[in-house]
Parts: structure tokens; C-alpha cells; sequence
């Protein structure tokens, strides 16, 4: 595929129409190593997607490419972009916390690409059930999180199964320590821009900005600092809470929740698929609020984040950088970043910075959501498209197509943004009702 067929693909499907230097870069890129460093949210995923697509070939029969990710919310992701771009060829994601024998399944016909965390992977190879040997590009993402979740065996493995291994592409938002044995760092090329604007060749003036504000909490109990603050936000776009611990978590998401504030709750101790749902709500607007541990600070792709807020303090510098990673220039749009503080909290670090001190006021148009989410029953398991969807909830349901926002596939399930102000009406009409012949059970998802 050339460079101007993929540019057009993204432009079509993706509709990003201007790349960042870094994903020019990426594009252009020679040499059996490459290795992209780049803070989260900078736009890596179309970055190596570029690049991977560049060195396909025809569809053969056999796996030509792999991306390993370390989560699974981050391996779904990438799966979805790819899949949208690598036109006319078959993509699979794996992951666990998902179903072996679907996975398996879906094996009968050889995938082109294939998307997955370490483990998996491993465990279809150990089976017998995927050949690596064919692999000609495969792609290490968010490497640093994966050494840190232990993953470096596993990766290991993987690639010396590799055999005619051509491109390797490793991608990371912080600078390596050392470089993996099967990485000759004479060999790599390498992208840094862990210290550079990815859309440094911008006028300075058109350049998203981020400003850093520190609010003073009065009581060394911050949740009604939290209130007050997250009362004198506009609405429109997101507003993502740090805390430090998953019990602090639930304990700021229930009180957001119990001041009507539409508020979303991600941290590993939920379950998967809870998890999965909380990111999903949050990127089609239905949770206007996600309280997060450090956890969801990077290798997720998370849109429409226009507020951070260190609820807490960070436990170090490069956690710092990954949380205010979701907002800002990073995200392509202007963003303010709060450091609450309390008054007894002594001993703040160095490397955290504010602009100025906030003193909130109420907003005139406080946060909320006008966005619902349909729960679909039946997935892409049941041969249930996008598009079948669309059709359905416009033909049977009464609803415009301005009405239906992103819609989430998966297996077994699909959940749909709708406008919330007829999203009750669109329940009623769809009760009983079948698509593609398959009767669907529909609720609004909480």
C-alpha cells in the first residue's frame, strides 16, 4: 500500500487529515529497528498504523503483522483503528478476560494482522493455534508499560518465534533504560520526541495551550474542594479525576454521583468488562466525569479530555506528565490541568507547577450529559454490523441519524450513544423488536 493510499484511507475513515510531524516521521521511517518515543496521546496508534500498513503485502494466507499491547481496553482500541484502515484484510484482537474458544474460533481463517497482549498471544501460539513464523512487522507498543506489568518473558518469546522478522517497531512514552536483547540499539532508528512538540511546525499561536491551576483545600478532607471545583466547570468535554488508590476512587465517584453529577468509575480492581463500558461511556459522553486511579493515565485512547484533576498528588514526576498527557495539546485542543492541594500538605515536589491559584465560582451552565447509551444484547458474534444497528434504531426506533453518536461492537454486545432526550421513547418503540431476524433485548446502560 503506498504512502498516499494509507493518507487517504486515515483521512476517510479516521478523518484526521492532517498528520503531526511525528506520524509523518513514522511514515517515512527505514530500518529493521524503529523506535518511537512519544508522550501518551500524541497520536502513536496511527503513528506505527502508518507504518505496519506500508509494509503489508497482499492478503497470502499467512500472519503478516502483529501489534503487542500491554492492557486489553488498549489492545481493543488499536484493533478498531486498525481494522477500519487495513482495508481488505482480515484483522483479529485478542485479549483475555475474553473467550478462548471465540478466539480460537476465528482462527479457521488466517488472520492478516493480528492485535494482542503478551499473554494471550503466547497462549494461542503455545497452542498451536496461531504461526508466527510468518510475521514480517510487528509492533511492541507502550514497551516501558509492559516491562512495568511485567510482561518482558512474554515479549521475548514472541519475538524469537518471529523467524523472518523484518521491521520491528517498539513505541514508548518514556526513554528506555536499557534496550531489549533483540533491539541492536546500533541498528534502531529512533524518533524521540519525549522532549519536542509533536506539532512543533505550528504557528505558536495556533497551538492548543494547557494551563495549570492549584486550588487550596481548606479541610485536609478534599471532596468539597472537589465539589466546588467541579461545580465551576463549563459543560462541554471531558474531566478526568486522579486519585491514588482504588478505595479513594470509589469514595470520589460515589459522592460525584450522589451530587447528580454524570460521573464514571475506572480501576483495576473492577471487572473487565466493567472497565471496559466505564472507558466506552466516558469517550461517547453519556459520564461527562471519569475517576480514575493511575491506571487510566496512559495506553488508552481517551478523547474529549478537556479538564485533569489531581485529586491527589502523584506519586512521581513521570505520572505527573502521564496524567496531564490526556489533556491539552496532546489531545488537539485547549485544556486546564488542577492540582488540589491541601492546606496541611506539606513537602509538595518541585516538579509540580501551577500558573496561578483557582478560586472556583459556580459556571453558568454546570456539567452534564445529554448523551444516553443503548445496551445491545447481540454483537458482531450474532453477524450484527454498525450499520445494521444505525438502520434499526432509525427505521423501528424514531430516531435521526444526528440522533446516533459512536457505537461500540463487540462480541456479544454493542452499546450505543443516543440523545438522551429520546432515548426512553426509542426503548418503547424497540421492545419485542427484531434485527436481522434476532430478537434484541435493549436497556439504557447506568
Amino acid at each position: 500500500m503506498t504512502e498516499k493510499e494509507i493518507r487517504e484511507l486515515i483521512a476517510a475513515r479516521l478523518g484526521i487529515k492532517t498528520l503531526n510531524k511525528m506520524q509523518m516521521l513514522m511514515a517515512t521511517a527505514v530500518g529493521r529497528s524503529i523506535l518511537l518515543l512519544s508522550p501518551t496521546g500524541s497520536g502513536k496508534t496511527v503513528a506505527f498504523a502508518m507504518a505496519l500498513l506500508k509494509r503489508l503485502g497482499s492478503p497470502s494466507g499467512n500472519v503478516q503483522a502483529v501489534v503487542i499491547a500491554p492492557t486489553r481496553e488498549l489492545a481493543m482500541q488499536i484493533g478498531e483503528v486498525i481494522s477500519k484502515v487495513a482495508v481488505g484484510y482480515r484483522v483479529l484482537t485478542f485479549y483475555g478476560g475474553h473467550s478462548m474458544r471465540d478466539e480460537a474460533a476465528s482462527l479457521s481463517v488466517t488472520p492478516d494482522v493480528i492485535v494482542a497482549t503478551p499473554g494471550r498471544l503466547l497462549d494461542h501460539r503455545n497452542r498451536h493455534q496461531i504461526d508466527l513464523r510468518s510475521v514480517r512487522t510487528a509492533v511492541l507498543d507502550e514497551y516501558d508499560k509492559s516491562l512495568e506489568l511485567g510482561f518482558a518473558d512474554e515479549m521475548r518469546q514472541i519475538v524469537r518465534a518471529m523467524g523472518r522478522l523484518k521491521t520491528l517497531i517498539l513505541t514508548s512514552a518514556t526513554r528506555l533504560k536499557e534496550y531489549p536483547e533483540y533491539l541492536n540499539p546500533s541498528e534502531v532508528t529512533c524518533l524521540d520526541f519525549t522532549k519536542k512538540d509533536v506539532d512543533e511546525d505550528k504557528d505558536e499561536d495556533s497551538r492548543p495551550s494547557v494551563e495549570k491551576l492549584r486550588m487550596v483545600s481548606w479541610q485536609k478532607d478534599k471532596l468539597q474542594a472537589l465539589e466546588e471545583l467541579v461545580n465551576s466547570l463549563e459543560n462541554g468535554g471531558g474531566t478526568m479525576v486522579f486519585v491514588n488508590h482504588r478505595e479513594s476512587a470509589e469514595r470520589v465517584y460515589k459522592h460525584l454521583r450522589s451530587l447528580g453529577f454524570p460521573a464514571g468509575l475506572y480501576h483495576g480492581g473492577l471487572e473487565q468488562r466493567d472497565r471496559e463500558d466505564a472507558l466506552e461511556m466516558f469517550n461517547n459522553g453519556s459520564t461527562a466525569i471519569l475517576v480514575t486511579t493511575d491506571l487510566g493515565a496512559r495506553g488508552l485512547d481517551i478523547i474529549e479530555a478537556k479538564n485533569v484533576i489531581h485529586y491527589h498528588i502523584p506519586v512521581g514526576e513521570e505520572m505527573w506528565t502521564h496524567r496531564n498527557g490526556r489533556v491539552g495539546r496532546l489531545g488537539g485542543h485547549d485544556g486546564r490541568v488542577f492540582i488540589i492541594t491541601a492546606e496541611s500538605e506539606e513537602d509538595i515536589p518541585q516538579w509540580i507547577e501551577w500558573d496561578r491559584d483557582y478560586h472556583p465560582h459556580p459556571a453558568l451552565e454546570p456539567i452534564q450529559s445529554k448523551i444516553s447509551t443503548l445496551y445491545f444484547n447481540i454483537g458482531r458474534r450474532e453477524k450484527i454490523s454498525r450499520g445494521d444497528i444505525v438502520g434499526f434504531l432509525t427505521h423501528k426506533g424514531g430516531l435521526n441519524g444526528t440522533d446516533i453518536g459512536r457505537i461500540a461492537l463487540r462480541d456479544h454486545c454493542a452499546l450505543v450513544a443516543v440523545n438522551s432526550a429520546k432515548a426512553d421513547e426509542a426503548l418503547r418503540r424497540l421492545a419485542g423488536e427484531k434485527i436481522k431476524n434476532k430478537r434484541v433485548k435493549l436497556s439504557l446502560k447506568k
